[in-house]
């Protein structure tokens, strides 16, 4: 293999964008095992559900973040409807967090779950981006990052979106715009 073609290898612009697609769905996909657990539906049927530690701290940190939230109108959607309504935003967030981080990890509806993933950061942002800099330069960064991978199609790379696309191109997902 000659040093030129090694050397264009690497800048590969489609790799790079599947590997942060990849990386920012790992961070994701962490829900699956700190916001999710196993209920079992009538004793025997197996079913995902928020885990009850992520119940019972997940309004907590809301009210945490909505204390001092300068964003009178966020403020207000997060101690009347998130902490009002905390289990069902409990498991909303645990859902929609593990189905972002699988979707990105397999490029699987890779637009879909970027999309998703942008909508749930811009909330974390709002909720957070008074406390510092720090938070606001994560989401910030996050949110660009997902931005990229949305308009890119990151999952035509190393991910079932783009084989779908080689192996089957007159199938629903080969031609949804999700992927």
């Amino acid at each position: 293999m000659d040093s030129q073609a090694s050397v264009q290898a690497l800048r590969s612009p489609e790799r790079w964008l599947a590997f942060l697609r990849i990386a920012i769905g790992l961070w994701f996909a962490k829900a699956l095992f700190t916001k999710l657990s196993v209920t079992l539906l009538w004793g025997f049927l197996p079913v995902p559900t928020a885990s009850d530690r992520w119940i019972h701290v997940m309004p907590i940190l809301v009210a945490k973040y909505a204390e001092g939230n300068p964003v009178g109108f966020f403020r207000q959607f997060m101690q009347q409807m998130v902490i009002g309504h905390s289990q069902l935003f409990a498991h909303l967030t645990a859902f929609g967090e593990t189905a972002v981080g699988l979707g990105l990890v397999f490029g699987c509806l890779t637009a879909l779950a970027s999309g998703i993933g942008m909508f749930l950061v811009l909330n974390y942002g709002l909720a957070v981006q008074w406390q510092g800099s720090v938070q606001q330069g994560f989401h910030y960064a996050l949110l660009v990052s997902l931005v990229a991978i949305f308009a890119s199609r990151a999952g035509r790379h190393w991910g079932v979106d783009g084989w779908v696309r080689v192996r089957h191109p007159g199938s629903w997902l080969a031609r949804t715009p999700l992927g």
